[in-house]
């Protein structure tokens, strides 16, 4: 044991409480906790830490330099997106979660967070009602839990062994699929039509067989690009008795028809639209909907809050349905894994939901059409640019291909951050055949203003 160093923080740092706890658990060594892990998985040696900071005020000050060195999106112009969105977030979403009765519960009863319990009732009911589907669960911790965990979902549901995933959408999602699934379920990659971006209905027909439990798209997908066949590709999966699992940015159905109006039978996606701030390593929270069948109600594997009358008339109360499926009351026997997760961020969309109201929510959907078809066509039209796929339905995102300039789209990056913009997110060795294209992001923030300075940022670079 080391006695050089009482950290300020960790009273368990003491040598006496060190030796106490081992006393305790009847161990001589540290070492001793660590037998099952083969030797040669471990490390042997200390690692290549610099000394620690044991003073609060120097602590203070080496994290603020750090901080320092990052450029914000309030610094800059940003036109990346890619999963992670600059939105306007209203004032109101931040002053509701930083409530103390939000920002520190944790997990309690009905007769103790009666309104937590409340408040994200309503954020199933917000949800519910934009999606068109009856139930939605408490949120994932992102979107690409949410994806992953619907595909189990209809893996259990149809008790079938292979997924379909389309390409076209990001490979961090394809990532935390194949993670998430497990080598025992076989995941087959279904190919995109170069020319407009969309699935291909031909990849998909001749892969569709009766051991796939679902087909899984996004739309709009990673490219920007709204999959215009949704009602074909659910149609081919029921054809076969399969699932469609559609993953969608609910900030999108406003002006987009929902998954469920064209077959899906279980919807996914990411909530950090709905008045979340751009974070690194937060600000994400996922979902899952679905229709108002047990077999698809009892594989959810979150938590689902209710509401029911109570004896005094008028009054109601919100509580916690069909819980035992959770690994709350059974932790090996649960569906997945389920706590607190996301829930602060559950209750953020659901006041951007009920500030925006449907109207709001049809409004910023035309703006962000408006805005990405203005940025679309100013961008494509610069000489040597042009749009990498040919299809034009496109919603906040859209990929501009650099193949036929000078530059990388690192090279384009770097010239643009000079200029205080931040450019688009590079797909080189990221997706194939779209080495040296980018994905550029236009949100409802941008202004004609700042659409304009990125067009001629670009000429000028470019030229």
């Amino acid at each position: 044991m080391s006695n050089k160093i009482v950290y300020p923080y960790i009273p368990n740092s003491t040598n006496s409480a060190k030796q106490k706890m081992m006393d305790t658990l009847g161990i001589t060594s540290i070492d001793e906790l660590y037998v099952a892990i083969p030797d040669s998985l471990r490390l042997n040696r200390l690692l290549n830490l610099p000394d620690p900071i044991l003073s609060e005020f120097e602590l203070e000050r080496h994290v603020n330099d750090l901080l320092n060195k990052n450029i914000s999106t309030n610094e800059v112009i940003s036109f990346l997106g890619s999963g992670c969105y600059n939105h306007y977030v209203p004032a109101i979403c931040d002053e509701i979660n930083s409530r103390n009765e939000f920002l520190t519960a944790y997990s309690g009863k009905t007769y103790e967070d009666h309104g937590r319990y409340q408040a994200l009732f309503e954020f199933q009911s917000m949800m519910a009602d934009l999606l068109n589907m009856d139930v939605v669960a408490l949120p994932t911790y992102d979107g690409l839990q949410a994806a992953a965990s619907a595909l189990r979902m209809a893996i259990d549901i149809t008790r079938r062994n292979k997924i379909l995933v389309s390409k076209n959408i990001s490979p961090e999602k394809i990532s935390k699929i194949y993670d998430f699934l497990g080598s025992h379920v076989q995941i087959k990659l279904i190919d995109f039509d170069q020319d407009t971006g969309e699935l291909s209905l031909d990849s998909l027909s001749i892969n569709l067989n009766r051991e796939v439990a679902a087909i899984f798209f996004d739309n709009p997908n990673f490219f920007g690009i709204i999959e215009r066949n949704g009602e074909e590709i659910a149609s081919l999966a029921h054809k076969f008795d399969a699932l469609c699992v559609v993953s969608v940015d609910p900030i999108s159905l406003g002006i987009l028809k929902p998954p469920a109006d064209y077959g899906a039978d279980i919807v996914c996606g990411d909530i950090q639209s709905l008045g979340m701030h751009m974070q690194c390593g937060g600000g994400q929270a996922g979902f899952i909907a679905v229709h108002d069948d047990p077999k698809f109600i009892m594989e959810i594997p979150l938590r689902i809050y209710g509401i029911v009358p109570t004896i005094e008339k008028g009054e109601y109360g919100f509580g916690e349905i069909a819980i035992d499926r959770t690994s709350l009351m059974s932790r090996e026997k649960g569906k997945e894994w389920v706590g607190t997760m996301a829930n602060l961020w559950g209750i953020t969309a659901a006041v951007y939901l009920a500030t925006l109201g449907k109207k709001g929510i049809i409004e910023i959907g035309k703006l962000i059409l408006s805005n990405t078809h203005y940025a679309y066509k100013a961008i494509t039209n610069l000489p040597n640019l042009k749009a990498k796929f040919s299809n034009n339905y496109i919603f906040r995102e859209f990929v501009v291909d650099f193949s036929n300039t000078s530059y990388s789209v690192s090279e384009i990056n770097n010239q643009l951050l000079k200029k205080k913009i931040f450019g688009g997110y590079n797909l080189t060795g990221q997706i194939e055949n779209c080495d040296n294209c980018a994905v550029y992001c236009i949100t409802e923030i941008h202004s004609e203003q700042d659409i304009d300075l990125l067009v001629n940022s670009l000429e000028e670079i470019v030229q």
